[in-house]
């Protein structure tokens, strides 16, 4: 027997939620690259704080991978592994070369936005489909991460009054 046979979830509806999660956790991951190279790459006035946070934000993505990863086992499936296969799969791309902290903040929002809007279609999929579990990790993953937009977007509005 499988996980999936003691949640009450139907093997097809964990294929499914699985399914979309997996895309996910590429977009996750293709993310964390970006971050790292962020971090290691910021430059400017704010070099400090951005450096600091970018790694905060690094650090907070892997652990979201992890749960997303695990939460895909728990349904029965197995989580792909390989950036030639995330690269494939999302529809973030890599970012490199880019230590401008203004063009850095705005990437990271216009990525946080993409992940919201993705974590909304999932939470409605894993809705339709009675999960729970994948439900309330979205709607938790939506939550932190307006808090880090709303921050971000106040840090780049007190830019532009400088």
């Amino acid at each position: 027997m499988t996980v999936v046979d003691y949640t009450g979830i139907k093997k097809k509806d964990a294929e499914t939620v699985a399914s979309v999660l997996g895309i996910f956790l590429a977009d996750l991951q293709i993310f964390y690259a970006n971050l790292r190279g962020f971090h290691w790459n910021i430059k400017g006035k704010s070099f400090f704080a951005l450096h600091a946070k970018f790694e905060e934000q690094y650090d907070y993505i892997a652990e979201k991978i992890d749960e997303v990863a695990e939460r895909i086992l728990m349904l029965g499936e197995t989580p792909e592994n390989n950036y030639s296969y995330y690269l494939k799969l999302s529809s973030l791309k890599e970012v490199s070369g880019v230590s401008c902290e203004i063009e850095i903040v705005n990437t990271i929002l216009d990525t946080y936005k993409i992940l919201i809007d993705k974590e909304r279609v999932i939470l409605e999929i894993a809705e339709e489909r009675k999960d729970e579990a994948t439900v309330s990790l979205m709607s938790d993953y939506i939550r932190e991460q307006e808090k880090t937009v709303w921050m971000f977007a106040s840090f780049l509005e007190a830019q532009c009054k400088q």
